[in-house]
This record gives structure tokens, sequence and C-alpha cells, in this order.
């Protein structure tokens, strides 16, 4: 199957050739060369820097070397039907028709598995992500969080894990709490009493329907209840119902979580105890004025941090470290948190916390994002908690689609802040990049139903792929064969923003390749002639991946749309 591994990463077999001819002419076996795409196509489909970069430790001029290396490599292993001298000493390979027809015929027999791969080495990860209290509604950056975090769990299930995507209920604490006495408040008020809210009491108007829900549900169960006790019970309610309401917005986003963790149970279950004993016991912990400290300057932190305040109540940090115990606990081999950027601090600390206590250093990996603005007709829409002026993810999911806003939350860098721009969002043309992605796809469907063509029919074996012209189509082809290798890298990185690149990319040759046939009727894939059968199969192997990287993101590949015939 040599030949199915230059199929699914050919830049793999070129540098495994540059590497072998490299260390034929004296460089170290250790020695890894870069290979990337050129810029310009007409180079080839891949290029390497490696004569340069063995010069000055070869003490020979670059264009020797590139020369040297260029007559060692062997194109047949390396799957390249040339090599090339260009400039002062770069490579350029063009990869042979062999490999590229076989790549098409392995792409349209694997079908809804393309892309997929096995892990040398399968990995259990638990991947928690949007982890919002259960005080309010999900807002935008608890959208941003929900798509990277999803999107990135599909990713490492495509390339060979096995995924848990959890989401860490905040159901301890003071905020339980305060939510409980705002429930209460709006309660008296309704009833006529004449009391004020607190000032860090929660403001937004769901807090009156939850208070109005409560009321009819369990009033009568409140009547002659001591306040603690009611607040108490209001806070227990209240939660249930913002989570119901959490969980019902993530499902409508697309998003479905292996298991809702609740906080409160490292409590119940003894595990925060038990972690408080085994601190102490070790001397990482000390009390000091009736605190209970963990000695985190000793782990690298610039203070010490509370665990237990001189109240008796619990810092959140105490929970954080036993829940993430708890997951070595169930197995999982890694720990993916997706975070808001200002946790930026907690980071480090969590994880000095976790290998302090005989974690592998690599166990917990962080992912923070960074904020969301909502743009709309040149301004900000603005975003308060505190005051209920927030965008909801529910509210943005209703103008927008699902898949509108999940692409738009995805197709940034997760360490940059994110301007959602609502004007483009809801443009449905071209110009908005999930469609243009989408488009490209149902364009291809078209192409099936226009010419009667049942397309999980279609094999590459039925045509002769010579047909394919070297310009528009070998292109089109060059991209839908790197699917692969793009979801692998997209994994190791954590960037779901890499497949949003990589399908504009697909998108833009594809749709320029379809509208070619605008201006020469022989350019239409579904005119007579020879090329017909090996249009048709192409169009089937855009259709495919175009509908797995969409898939992968969670968004929806539709077969027609209004404008799709463009």
């Amino acid at each position: 199957m040599g030949g199915t591994e230059v199929l699914c990463s050919p830049a793999r077999a070129v540098a495994a050739a540059v590497r072998e001819a490299a260390i034929a002419i004296g460089a170290a076996e250790d020695f890894i060369p870069h290979v990337e795409r050129p810029a310009d196509p007409k180079h080839g489909e891949y290029s390497s820097n490696a004569a340069l970069v063995l010069s000055g430790r070869l003490g020979r001029r670059p264009h020797d070397i590139a020369t040297d290396l260029a007559e060692r490599i062997d194109c047949e292993r390396a799957g390249v039907s040339d090599v090339s001298v260009a400039g002062p000493g770069f490579l350029n390979f063009r990869l042979s028709d062999r490999v590229l027809w076989d790549g098409l015929r392995d792409l349209l027999s694997q079908d809804v598995e393309w892309g997929r791969s096995t892990a040398a080495h399968p990995l259990r990860y638990n991947v928690e992500f949007v982890s919002a209290n259960p005080t309010g509604p999900l807002h935008v950056a608890h959208g941003r969080g929900a798509a990277i975090g999803d999107a990135t769990a599909s990713l490492l299930e495509w390339t060979g894990h096995d995924v848990t995507r959890e989401f860490y209920v905040n159901d301890a604490g003071r905020q339980i709490e305060l939510m409980g006495e705002s429930v209460d408040i709006r309660m008296r008020q309704a009833s006529g009493e004449q009391v004020e809210m607190p000032e860090r009491g929660y403001q937004g108007a769901y807090i009156i329907d939850i208070a109005r829900n409560l009321a009819d549900k369990i009033g009568q169960d409140l009547s002659g209840m001591e306040r603690p006790a009611r607040v108490r019970l209001l806070s227990e309610r209240a939660a249930a119902l913002l989570r119901g309401e959490q969980e019902s917005d993530l499902v409508d986003f697309g998003v479905r979580m292996d298991r809702w963790f609740d906080e409160s149970s490292l409590y119940g279950g003894g595990e925060v105890s038990d972690l408080l004993d085994r601190l102490g016991e070790s001397g990482l912990a000390y009390l000091d004025e009736g605190a209970v400290w963990l000695r985190t300057t000793d782990l690298g932190d610039e203070k010490d941090r509370v665990l237990v305040k001189s109240d008796g109540s619990h810092t959140y940090f105490v929970s954080d470290i036993a829940y993430h115990l708890d997951k070595a606990v169930r197995g999982f081999d890694r720990a993916i948190d997706v975070w808001g950027a200002d946790h930026h601090g907690h980071v480090p600390r969590m994880q000095a916390a976790l290998t302090s206590l005989g974690l592998d250093e690599d166990f917990l990996e962080v992912l923070l994002i960074q904020l969301v603005t909502v743009m709309q007709d040149g301004e900000e829409v603005r975003m308060s908690k505190r005051t209920g002026q927030f965008v909801t993810l529910r509210d943005l999911v209703a103008e927008t689609g699902p898949d509108v806003a999940r692409y738009f939350f995805l197709m940034r860098r997760a360490e940059v802040p994110l301007t959602f721009d609502l004007d483009l969002a809801l443009d449905t043309s071209e110009a908005n990049p999930v469609y243009k992605v989408q488009y490209a796809h149902a364009r291809m469907c078209s192409v099936f139903r226009r010419g009667d063509v049942d397309p999980e029919t279609i094999a590459a074996t039925d045509a002769d792929l010579a047909h394919l012209d070297s310009g528009t189509e070998r292109q089109v082809l060059m991209r839908v064969l790197r699917f692969p290798e793009s979801v692998r890298a997209a994994a190791q990185a954590r960037a779901p923003y890499q497949i949003c690149n990589y399908l504009e990319e697909v998108a833009a040759a594809v749709n320029g390749w379809y509208h070619e046939g605008n201006l020469d009727p022989e350019r239409r894939l579904l005119a007579d002639g020879p090329s017909r059968p090996a249009r048709l199969a192409l169009a089937r192997a855009v259709q495919v991946t175009l509908r797995s990287g969409l898939t992968l993101l969670g968004i929806s590949a539709p077969e027609r749309l209004e404008r799709e015939t463009g």
C-alpha cells in the first residue's frame, strides 16, 4: 500500500525522499526537510528549501546541493513525475498522474469515510467546553467555545482517538446562592413587597421569567420556609431550569454533550475533602490565619493560592483540581479544556498543581478562547450579563441559523478576538464564506440531477482520467486529495479554522471550474465527449470532500440552494 501512503500524505512521501537523498550526500541522520506548497501552482505541487538549509552545514553552494539532491531522489517512491531546481536552490516537485489517479479512486471508494484515519497511538480524550455557570442563558462567547470545542473533538475522532464531550456544571459556590437570592427578590416584588435587588444581583429579565415559573410550580412549598432554606431551594430549581435551557440551546446549535458533570458531586462524593487531606499530608497545603493555602509558589506561581477561605467556603481552585484528578481516575489519557481568555493566569497554576500530584505534564491542555464582538450596521452590539443586555446564543442562532453561526465562530483562530459581522452573516450570497462552500457542494449535486446521474454509482475505474486537463481540473483534484492531510494537521494543531480555510480554498477552485462552462460549452461538466466520465468522477470527489469537511465541522451540506446555479 505504498501508493496509498503517498496519496494520503504526498508531502510526507516527498519529504521522506528528500531526507533520504540528503543523508546520502552527508546530511545528519536527524535532518528533517521542510516541504510546502508553492505559491504558484506552475512550479508544481510541492517545493523544498532543503538545499538552502544544508548549504551552511555542508559548506557547498545551494544550487549545487539542489542539483545533487534532484539526481538522487527516487521519483517513483516519492510519487512524483519530475523534480526541478529553481532560483538559488529550491526543489520543485510535480506529482505523478499515477498518484493522482490512485488517489481519486481511493477517495471515491472511501466515500463517507474519506478524511478519516487511524492513530498510531490512540488516546482517550476528555474535551470539556462551554461549562457556563447555570446562572443565565448562554451568550455568544459561549457559542464560540461550543463551536471550537465540538469541532476539536470531531477532529480528534476523525484522526482515530476516543473522545468524550463534557460540560462541567459550576453548580456550587456563591454565584448559585446569589441567583437564588435574585429569584427570591423578584418573587417577593411580584407579590407586592417593597424590596430592592442587591447591587450584585442578577438583573436580567430572564430572572423575572424564572421567578414566575417557580412561583407556579413550587410557590406553595415556599410558604413558611425560613429564608436560607427558601433561597437554597430556589437556587437549586433555578439552576436546573437554566441548565435545561443551556442544553436545549446547545442541541439547537448542533452540540450534544456526552456527559454533564456537576461540580457539587465533588463535594457530595468526598473528592474535595480527600484532595485536601492528600495535599495536607504531602505538605503542599498549609493553614494560615484560618485559611488553607496551596504552595503554588513552589510550583512557579507568583504567590500561594487559597483553597479554603477562613469562613470555611471553598474556592473554585480546589474543586477544579479535584475535577481534573477525577478525569484521570476515569481513565482519560488527556484532558483538553476550552476556557475563556480571562482564565489565562489559571492555566499554569492548574498544570503545575496536577503535575505535583503525579499526573503527566501533558495531561492537561487548555485552549483559550478570545472574546466575541457582535457588530451590526457598523456598531457594536453590547453585552452585559448582569444587566441582561447581552446577545444570547439562542437569539444569534435564531437570526443566522446554526450553520452560519458555527462557521463564523470557527473560521478564525481561537486565540484572536472575533468580530462577528452580523451583516455578512445574514448575506446569502457567496460573499458569505459558509454559503460559498455550501454553494460549491450544491452545484455538484445539481450537476448529477441535471444529468440524471446517481453519484453513488460513479467509480473512477469507469473513466479515462487522462482526459482531465492539466490546468484547472488537476488543481481541483490536487485540492480534494489534500483533505486527509488537512484534517490531520488541524487535529494536531487543535485548529478547526484550518478546515474552514481548506474548504474555502476548495470551493474557490470548484466554483471557478464550474463557471468555465459558462464561457465554453465544451468545458461544461455534462458536455458530451470523452472527458465527461472523468469530469463526473471529479465532481463526485468534490461532493464527497465538501460534504465530509462540512460534516466534520457540524455544518450541513445541502444538496439544493436557491442560488446554486449561480
